[in-house]
């Protein structure tokens, strides 16, 4: 079923592909000369950069409307500093949705422009916050950014992501990325994609990288508005007793690696 994002009027749920986990890789942009240096970290075997990802629901119900957390963990790499992302695909489960009761959508230039307040507020659909890093010379250095994750314009007649990056400490700086969607593959439902180009850091080193990434879509509050933007939970269990994420990378180094992961169905 093509992916479609409706308003309440219009009854339907929007297959979601909110991968943010991977377009905070390219908020580490807002890196700065002026960070805390951190200790090095052991480099790992063969100088691999990996990433896993931990899915969960809240509330932790078939059929429930409310949030979806993901949290992304890249470690490895030359140095113990992971290669910095280039393309990313990552695939949701079939039958998870985001309801959107009020269709409201943000440009990249109002992004861009005005930040966060310059989107109608229905058009937010997610939060969170990343850890990005970067080196000097023998040494770590990193910064840590607040995410907002909003609903794009329509492409093709399917709906796009705009990840809004915003540092405080020590520049004030934005930087807005955008997703969009492609069909997945069984037992998937759809995925977004991302291209990421090189983040520059500081002179002669090298481009920055993403360490840790947290976002949650929809909200969990005990009392949830008419109006909130929800995710949608499946109600019912694929087989296998779990919900699939998996996520495919491509890095700087030539490197690809994979990632996949389970949210378990309530009991």
């Amino acid at each position: 079923m093509p992916a479609r994002v409706t308003e309440r009027e219009r009854p339907g749920v929007a297959p979601i592909v909110v991968i943010c986990a991977l377009l905070a890789a390219l908020l580490a942009a807002l890196i700065a000369c002026a960070l805390p240096v951190l200790p090095a970290r052991a480099q790992t075997a063969a100088g691999e950069t990996r990433a896993t990802i931990a899915p969960s629901f809240s509330p932790d119900r078939l059929g429930a409307r409310g949030a979806l957390t993901l949290i992304i963990h890249y470690t490895g790499g030359e140095l113990g500093l992971p290669s910095p992302l280039r393309r990313a695909v990552v695939e949701f489960p079939a039958g998870l949705g985001i309801d959107i009761p009020t269709l409201r959508s943000c440009s990249v230039a109002r992004l861009r422009r005005r930040g966060a307040t310059g989107c109608p507020a229905q058009s937010q659909i997610g939060s969170g916050h990343a850890l990005v890093e970067a080196r000097a010379g023998s040494q770590l250095i990193n910064e840590n950014i607040t995410l907002g994750l909003f609903l794009g314009p329509l492409r093709n007649f399917q709906p796009t992501f705009e990840v809004l990056g915003q540092g405080y400490t020590p520049l004030q700086e934005r930087i807005v990325l955008t997703g969009t969607v492609i069909s997945g593959h069984a037992p998937y439902g759809e995925a977004l994609a991302i291209d990421i180009p090189p983040v520059p850091t500081l002179p002669l080193e090298p481009n920055a990288s993403m360490e840790t990434l947290t976002l949650t879509v929809g909200t969990s509050a005990h009392r949830i508005a008419p109006d909130a933007n929800t995710v949608v939970v499946p109600g019912s269990c694929p087989a296998g007793g779990g919900f699939p994420f998996a996520g495919e990378f491509s890095y700087a180094d030539g490197s690809t690696g994979s990632a996949l992961a389970t949210a378990l169905c309530p009991r």
